[in-house]
């Protein structure tokens, strides 16, 4: 027999026999039912106690009850410390969730069946410009104004993404919002966001790219294709046949010249970022580059240039050396075709106070206006077509300067005031330069 039924019996025991003393069996009845009634009462509350407790499952505050209440107290409890245990697990496990959902670069949107934002990470808000919080509950057709969104979520056809302009740096320059929903639940919506400006950056620069390649090839290659079609048809004095291959040579040269600058950034773009590598003289450098420039002068120049090396600290410079030869090459060589016959280029490398070293070419050449500086790294950028393609440029010289650069740790410093003349540098860090021990 339980515990109950034991206090049961002998209450009802206890009022029976109180009511014996009596002399009379309707007292003795009378006190077993005073004795059942007193342990219904004092069961009851009990069981209300216990009730109590397990609405406001405190742990922590439980009833001191004994027998069979004390015992499904003990119960109760133990099963509530299992619930709350699991509740914690399912909440960190929650916040794990829907703290890597907010880390993602990817906007992600909850939305009720009536298109209320239910939730949203941080990257969401930033593409569609409302606020995480203070927009819960909002419906998101009045957060995103936009036709195309609005069209798209009236028609409830949601096989295919969209895009969307988002928030962008300037209101000129509006950045692109990939958008798609996911239905889900009862008329629930997923909706899910990224960024994909950059990619149509990209695809943008690969047609200008393609575009830009295409028609430098094909300027030289109509020239080539007019002067072999006149040799071929007409009969041709001696030295107007020597004038046409002359020309032909320098057409084939400049195809050869752009193909071999491709190449290059090709290869940069395309291997990994160079070591720590030798250690090269930067003197010898120095030298190899300013022969070139010297020879580049003579042959495109009848007032030769004067190019004249500034002395610097002896240092070491570290990384690869053909890189570092194409980039120093690209800035003399830049200063040398820009720059009038007989006018003054100075080049060198110097020590900086912050420890970084820097490669520096310094002509007196017409200058750069200050719009067109930001853009002279650009794949065939160039401020003034005509005269590059008079002094045999493909506009890919800074291209190559800033990935070798880039590459080393470094980058590419431009100043530039019309009618003066401009100053480039290649600037690489500390760890990349050193001072040569002498003595």
């Amino acid at each position: 027999m339980t515990r109950r039924a034991i206090e049961l019996l002998l209450l009802v025991a206890l009022g029976a026999v109180l009511g014996w003393t009596q002399n009379s069996p309707g007292w003795t009845f009378a006190g077993a039912l005073v004795g059942a009634l007193a342990w219904t009462v004092v069961d009851g509350l009990r069981a209300r106690s216990f009730l109590r407790w397990l609405n406001k499952a405190d742990v922590a505050r439980q009833p001191h009850l004994s027998g069979t209440w004390g015992e499904m107290v003990d119960r109760a409890r133990k099963l509530i410390k299992k619930l709350e245990k699991k509740a914690q697990s399912s909440d960190a496990r929650l916040e794990d969730f829907l703290a890597a959902i907010q880390a993602s670069p990817n906007g992600v949107v909850l939305l009720d069946s009536a298109g209320r934002i239910e939730w949203s990470n941080l990257t969401a808000a930033n593409h569609l410009g409302f606020d995480p919080q203070r927009d819960l509950g909002q419906y998101v057709r009045n957060m995103v104004r936009n036709p195309a969104f609005t069209a798209y979520l009236a028609g409830g056809d949601f096989n295919q993404e969209i895009q969307i302009d988002g928030i962008g740096p300037r209101p000129s320059q509006p950045s692109k919002i990939s958008l798609q929903i996911h239905p889900y639940g009862k008329k629930r919506k997923l909706m899910l966001t990224r960024d994909v400006t950059a990619v149509q950056l990209a695809e943008t620069m690969r047609r200008d790219f393609v575009a830009n390649v295409s028609h430098e090839i094909r300027t030289p290659l109509t020239v080539l294709s007019g002067f072999v079609e006149t040799m071929q048809s007409i009969p041709l004095e001696e030295a107007d046949r020597t004038r046409y291959l002359g020309l032909m040579s320098q057409q084939a040269h400049r195809m050869q010249t752009l193909v071999s600058d491709l190449l290059t950034l090709s290869r940069l773009e395309g291997s990994p970022a160079p070591g720590p590598g030798e250690w090269i003289d930067s003197e010898e450098l120095l030298t190899h580059v300013v022969q070139e420039a010297q020879g580049l002068t003579q042959a495109i120049s009848t007032t030769l240039h004067k190019i004249e090396p500034i002395p610097g600290p002896s240092m070491w410079v570290s990384g690869a050396k053909t890189e570092l030869l194409s980039a120093m090459s690209n800035l003399l060589s830049n200063a040398v075709r820009y720059t009038p016959g007989g006018g003054l280029i100075q080049t060198g490398w110097r020590l900086r106070s912050d420890g970084w070293g820097e490669f520096f070419v310094k002509d007196t050449g017409p200058g750069i206006a200050a719009e067109h500086l930001p853009r002279l790294t650009e794949r065939f950028y160039r401020v003034d077509r005509s005269r590059s393609r008079e002094t045999g440029g493909t506009g890919l010289g800074l291209a190559i300067v800033k990935h070798v650069a880039q590459r080393h740790g470094g980058h590419i410093d431009a100043e530039s005031t019309v009618g003066e003349g401009s100053r480039f540098a290649i600037a690489l860090p500390p760890n990349r330069v050193r001072e040569r021990a002498t003595g």
